[in-house]
């Protein structure tokens, strides 16, 4: 990875890319571990995690990852999703979060907070706001994955990065561990 131990950074998560990429790529994020991966890297000042939450639920299953990223170091900002009806009938959830990540990505590189912004994200809307960060003197490097099917990350996105990092090559760091059943240690003769 391109990252110098003493510039200041910040992660820009989006929560929705990156919980698609991962699952696209067979593995559950381990938080905890993905923080302390990319702490190791430089001087991160700031890990924001973005997502949309549909507020119609009594019960979301977001919660609780909601909540405990908000407890562990991570800036939380969130927003209600919109639900509406598509045209075939189907209940469907819209919750994107670009205006919030331009904002806060935008308004650290103008103040001149960070040296380099780190977006986990595919989405080639971003395109322009890379751009942009990088006009004003600001490394970006963008997590996401081409090793899918189809690809996670644009072209378009992928090409105006100063790096791409494939979240596949680095997973390993901050991929949730869970035990295996052969590893398990099972009382043999109720000792």
């Amino acid at each position: 990875m391109d990252f110098n131990p003493n510039e200041r950074f910040a992660l820009f998560i989006d929560g929705q890319s990156l919980y698609a990429a991962s699952r696209n790529l067979g593995f559950d994020v381990d938080y905890r571990n993905l923080l302390s991966f990319f702490r190791k890297q430089g001087r991160l000042i700031r890990a924001y995690y973005y997502s949309a939450i549909v507020e119609s639920e009594e019960y979301s299953p977001l919660k609780p990852l909601t909540d405990w990223l908000a407890y562990n170091g991570y800036t939380l900002i969130t927003k209600p999703a919109k639900e509406f009806t598509d045209s075939s009938g189907r209940r469907r959830v819209k919750g994107n979060m670009d205006i919030e990540i331009a904002a806060d990505m935008m308004e650290l590189s103008f103040d001149k907070a960070i040296d380099h912004a780190v977006l986990i994200s595919g989405d080639s809307d971003y395109r322009r706001l890379v751009e942009a960060v990088q006009r004003r003197g600001v490394r970006v490097s963008v997590v996401s994955s081409i090793r899918t099917s189809p690809p996670m990350v644009g072209d378009e996105l992928r090409r105006q990065a100063d790096v791409f990092i494939e979240l596949a090559d680095i997973a390993p760091e901050f991929t949730r561990r869970t035990e295996n059943a052969a590893t398990r240690r099972t009382p043999v003769d109720g000792k």
